[in-house]
């Protein structure tokens, strides 16, 4: 791996970790085994660097979910893939935790690319429910971007109260509910 991506990776790393504050360039160097010009040769500076990595971190989070949303089965069983996919629950969403870091939204540069990355995730949900909709598979009572904000709101609130409680289930049971209230009327119980 060359210098440049060794320094986007830590940067990624520490600032899902840390914050943007925590991450000093002082311990990107040091996670990245780059020398002490490195970081200055490559990136402008810590703004630079953490920019290159919130947008590949973006990049990876648009990929993952594309490639669940994008797949095979009916729109209920395409978001069933997305809520229940593998995610590090307790290490929370290394994009919604950029929203809390004051630094990152106080930066509309360093905001932009989680803020598209939240707004593609919740077009391309809405698109699936609305798809849902006209295959009768969902009510069509149903608003496509409201029950995608709701989808957004649940896998985000839920990263909150698993990592509060320490335990995967908080996020589990949210995703439960929410699929048991999107359940084709068919299929409830």
């Amino acid at each position: 791996m060359s210098t440049p991506e060794r320094l986007i990776e830590s940067t990624r790393e520490l600032l899902w970790e840390r914050g943007y504050v925590g991450t000093s360039p002082k311990a990107i160097l040091e996670r990245a085994g780059a020398g002490q010009g490195s970081m200055y040769h490559h990136f402008k500076g810590k703004p630079d660097l953490a920019l290159a990595a919130i947008r590949r971190t973006a990049q990876e989070m648009r990929a993952t979910a594309a490639g669940v949303l994008d797949g095979p089965g009916t729109p209920y069983e395409r978001i069933e893939a997305y809520l229940r996919r593998e995610r590090d629950v307790l290490r929370g969403c290394p994009v919604g935790r950029l929203t809390m870091d004051p630094d990152v939204v106080a930066s509309a540069e360093l905001r932009a690319p989680v803020d598209e990355t939240l707004d593609w995730i919740r077009e391309r949900l809405a698109r699936i429910v609305d798809e849902g909709k006209e295959q009768g598979q969902f009510a069509s009572a149903l608003d496509g971007e409201e029950i995608a904000a709701t989808i957004l709101a649940t896998v985000q609130g839920g990263y909150v109260l698993a990592r509060a409680s320490g335990s995967p289930a908080a996020f589990d049971t949210g995703v439960r509910g929410l699929l048991s209230l999107l359940a084709p009327p068919n299929t409830r119980n």
